[in-house]
C-alpha cells in the first residue's frame, strides 16, 4: 500500500519535473538574448533535475541510491545558477550586450569600486 503510493507520488514528481525541463528547453528557444536564456537554463533546469532525483530517490528503497540522488540534487543546486552566472558575466565582459529590451543593466558603466555609487 504505501509503496504503491509511492509509486504514484514519484510519478508525479517525474511529470512536473520532465514540465519543468521542457520550459528550460522553450526558454533557451525563445529568449532574446544569452542572459535570459541562461536564466531560463539554470533555474528551470535545477528545478526540473531536482525533482526527477527526488522521484528515483522515492522509489529506490536502496540506501546508496537515495543518498546519491541527494548528493546529485545538492551538486545541480550548488553549480547550474553559479555557473550560468559566470558564463553570464564573462559573457558581458566579452562584449555581448543584452537585448534591446533589457531595462536595467547592473554592469553598465560599472568598474568594479562601489564607492563612487
Amino acid at each position: 500500500m504505501i509503496a504503491e503510493l509511492l509509486y504514484y507520488i514519484a510519478g508525479l514528481l517525474l511529470l512536473i519535473g520532465a514540465a519543468f525541463s521542457f520550459l528550460a528547453v522553450i526558454g533557451i528557444l525563445r529568449l532574446p538574448d544569452l542572459y535570459t536564456r541562461a536564466h531560463a537554463a539554470s533555474k528551470a533546469g535545477t528545478v526540473g533535475s531536482g525533482l526527477t532525483l527526488i522521484a528515483i530517490a522515492l522509489i529506490s528503497f536502496d540506501g546508496a541510491v537515495i543518498l546519491r540522488a541527494l548528493v546529485g540534487i545538492v551538486f545541480f543546486m550548488l553549480t547550474a545558477p553559479i555557473s550560468a552566472h559566470l558564463l553570464a558575466r564573462a559573457a558581458y565582459v566579452a562584449g555581448y550586450k543584452p537585448c534591446g529590451e533589457t531595462v536595467f543593466n547592473a554592469l553598465e558603466n560599472h568598474d568594479g569600486d562601489s564607492s563612487k555609487d
